[in-house]
């Protein structure tokens, strides 16, 4: 064994250990637990990935954006080398581009029920910046596969909402806030729900509420923005499919056992669809997401609420359903798929989240499995059926250090040899790479 694997193993023992104690952590050590590779990618605290369905990479996936504490920056995946792209604590990282080498920013922090703002794009390899959009308000969550159309949501004023979707209430002078992670209320009798109880009943506050709302696209060539759907129920979760420009999913946002949430639309208004629909009482789906190709959303998908786990994927060309079944201690925030399609990803939960799970606070790598026909006799119809399957798991990290109200939102890089994190498990958010290969013994 090296001596710089032997520094590694001691350092994350170390940290495991005595966390609070370790001034200057290892920048990268291999977990004990898991025998995976962490490299610690940013250099200050407060620094954090994008959120696990919005394109972090340029489109060679040479480089990767982060936002920083003093801005937007720009990392190296050759050697994890982190440098500032454009100054600025307050702008808002958005995603890169699926065509051009460019990061595009807002120019103020989310606020679904702002007022106008602008986009700009940079050049993440000359730092050029660009206005591309005047926009009128709302926020902006996607664009599409030949970057013509920006994507949105906008809370119709006089709306008063946190940067999350969740309502502020006015009746406590706004000192008391149902979001932006200070979820906390107390039940009747004084004492306090948990944090994901207290989560649900202000998403319960935010839904009822029943604010007029928007989907809207901003035309990046002719600056025209089209409302492509109009609602009272909350909308939320914006995204364009990767690889069809015309090709549009959002989701009915609020508690998932009130709400028929995952839906896809085309951008000139038609084919509106629900993805799931709901057969048993308190089932749930959310937290959708496309496949790398575009071909498949996948999402979290409870039969019901809390007791039966699964990562559900539907075709979009086809219409064809799978099924993976996941343990109870393997449900996760956040689910993603690895380039290949090979692969998936999960970042556990605490004990508190929907899953109750005793010993859930890992990420995960996941191998699925197809369930074959009992005695390799087809059942009937069964081109028509939903394709059951499994995961085999592998612990990638150990993230009981980390507390949940920073959710991981892990991502695979282009390269499908690491998987993008967040975490606070050293005392303030970094952004990390943890390997999916195991270390050579």
């Amino acid at each position: 064994m090296g001596l710089r694997r032997i520094s590694s193993l001691l350092a994350a023992g170390a940290m495991l250990l005595a966390p609070a104690a370790m001034a200057a952590p290892a920048r990268e050590w291999v977990d004990a637990d898991t025998g995976h590779r962490i490299v610690r990618i940013s250099t200050q605290g407060g620094t954090s990935n994008l959120y696990f369905t919005q394109s972090a990479f340029t489109p060679k996936g040479d480089k990767m954006v982060i936002k920083t504490p003093d801005g937007i920056s720009v990392v190296s995946m050759a050697d994890w080398s982190v440098k500032l792209l454009v100054p600025g604590p307050h702008l808002n990282l958005l995603f890169t581009g699926h065509k051009s080498r460019n990061a595009y920013y807002a120019s103020r922090a989310r606020d679904d029920a702002g007022g106008p703002f602008q986009v700009y794009a940079v050049d993440v390899d000359t730092g050029k910046v660009k206005k591309v959009a005047d926009v009128a308000g709302g926020s902006i969550g996607s664009i599409n596969a030949d970057e013509t159309l920006l994507l949105g949501q906008f809370t119709l004023p006089p709306a008063k909402v946190n940067p999350d979707g969740t309502l502020i209430r006015p009746d406590q002078g706004n000192t008391s806030v149902v979001g932006g992670n200070n979820y906390a209320e107390n039940k009747p009798d004084g004492t306090p729900y948990t944090y994901a109880d207290a989560k649900t009943r202000a998403l319960h506050r935010r839904l009822q509420a029943g604010f007029p709302m928007e989907v809207f696209t901003h035309n990046l060539v002719t600056g025209e923005r089209k409302v492509i759907v109009a609602s009272k129920d909350w909308l939320n979760h914006v995204q364009f499919s990767p690889t069809d420009p015309a090709l549009i999913m959002y989701c009915h946002e609020g508690p998932w056992h009130e709400v028929d949430r995952i839906w896809t639309i085309r951008i000139d208004g038609t084919g509106k669809q629900l993805v799931h629909a709901r057969t048993m009482n308190n089932e749930i789906a959310g937290h959708e997401f496309f496949s790398p190709d575009g071909e498949t959303i996948w999402y979290d998908l409870q039969t019901p609420r809390g007791q039966v786990f699964w990562l559900a994927g539907y075709n979009v060309r086809t219409g064809k359903r799978t099924w993976y079944h996941v343990e109870r201690n393997q449900w996760s925030v956040h689910y993603n798929q690895s380039p290949d399609f090979k692969l998936f990803t999960g970042d556990g939960g605490d004990s508190e989240m929907v899953a109750h799970a005793p010993d859930g606070k890992w990420l995960y790598l996941f191998t699925p499995r197809a369930i074959g026909d009992d005695a390799e006799i087809p059942t009937a119809d069964a081109e028509k059926l939903i394709v059951p399957g499994y995961f085999d798991q592998e612990k990638l990290v150990n993230m009981r250090g980390n507390n949940y109200k920073t959710e991981p939102n892990m991502t695979f890089t282009p390269d499908g040899k690491w998987i993008i994190f967040r975490a606070n498990f050293e005392g303030t958010t970094h952004t990390y790479a943890v390997e999916v290969a195991k270390v050579a013994k």
